[in-house]
């Protein structure tokens, strides 16, 4: 099995708005978990446990958390002076991969229960340089990813970034998880803003280098947007990532809600769909939270609603909120 993995963890994730402003993307909390232990917990279930991040945008945040993690992994990293595309990023943490060695890079802020061993298996059987791992999305929501055409034995025939609806040739999307052999660094220079999408892969294809596919059919989402952001909660608590059960999931009547540590909801409130509520909260009296993320430090007055609203730490929410974001 693959014994390394390197994860992109360099970039500022403007999408998230202010989100990003508290905390960079890998931290932003699922189901108040940081996305990036998320990640760890789930590659160190595969025996990976050294690992190398770049880092750029609150590089510290990222560094401090991981390194004392709790999942057994080995965490190292590199701080990029200036941002490097994400095979740029890669081609600075060449000196932890040993040679000949295969490897995987993925996402900090990607949530996915893809079956690492499977996909090397698919790798290895390919004799590729690199393996692309794949989720199929709804036709009509092709224009947001990058799709990839594959023939039939699933080597890649051509790219399209964010085709429209009526040009998109297949509804397989890069989910921006990789295997690779140690001989793509040969293939990236150094000191030098470089993209796999944009640079490295039209290369190999162009040169005719064979570059295999992987189909996940389980759960992926990139926490990209602030909409994506709010559906990632709501699924881990819909049971829709495998690795993930939430403790402590109190159902209502007309739903379920997270709470976390030292959190007191009290008991005339309400709540409808799913939501999430951090730690050292309070829910006053006669409350109704709908489908909302709430974060630590939190305190919501009586007789309020909260409804599909994200509720940065340190707020009292005196008065209705509706499709907001608020932060202090």
């Amino acid at each position: 099995m693959i014994k390394k993995a390197m994860i992109m963890a360099a970039g500022v994730g403007s999408r998230l708005g202010v989100l990003s402003d508290i905390v960079p993307k890998p931290l932003v909390p699922i189901a108040n978990i940081p996305v990036i232990d998320i990640l760890l917990k789930h590659i160190s279930s595969f025996g990976i446990n050294e690992v190398i991040a770049n880092t750029f945008f609150k590089a510290e945040f990222i560094q401090n958390h991981c390194k004392n993690n709790k999942y057994g992994v080995n965490f190292n990293y590199v701080t990029e002076k200036e941002l490097s595309g994400t095979a740029g990023g890669l081609k600075k943490c060449q000196f932890f991969f040993d040679n000949e060695e295969d490897f995987i890079v993925l996402s900090a802020d990607g949530l996915s229960d893809v079956n690492i061993e499977a996909a090397y298996n698919s790798h290895k059987a390919s004799n590729a340089i690199a393996t692309i791992v794949t989720k199929e999305v709804p036709h009509n929501e092709v224009s947001k990813y990058g799709i990839i055409v594959t023939d039939t034995n699933n080597i890649v025939e051509s790219f399209q970034e964010k085709p429209s609806l009526d040009t998109a040739k297949s509804n397989l999307a890069n989910t921006g998880i990789y295997i690779f052999k140690h001989e793509i660094f040969n293939f990236i220079p150094e000191n030098t803003f470089y993209d796999f999408a944009k640079n490295v892969f039209v290369f190999l294809m162009n040169n005719n280098i064979k570059i295999n596919t992987f189909k996940h059919n389980g759960y992926w989402s990139d926490i990209g947007s602030i909409e994506q952001y709010k559906q990632s909660n709501r699924d881990i608590l819909d049971n829709l990532i495998s690795f993930i059960k939430p403790k402590d999931v109190i159902l209502s009547d007309n739903g379920k809600y997270l709470k976390d540590d030292n959190t007191i909801v009290n008991s005339s409130s309400k709540f409808v769909g799913n939501s999430i509520i951090g730690k050292n909260c309070i829910i006053g009296q006669n409350s109704l939270i709908k489908n909302s993320i709430l974060w630590d430090n939190i305190k919501v007055m009586d007789n309020v609603e909260i409804d599909n609203s994200i509720v940065l730490p340190g707020i009292t929410v005196k008065s209705p909120i509706r499709n907001e974001i608020i932060s202090s």
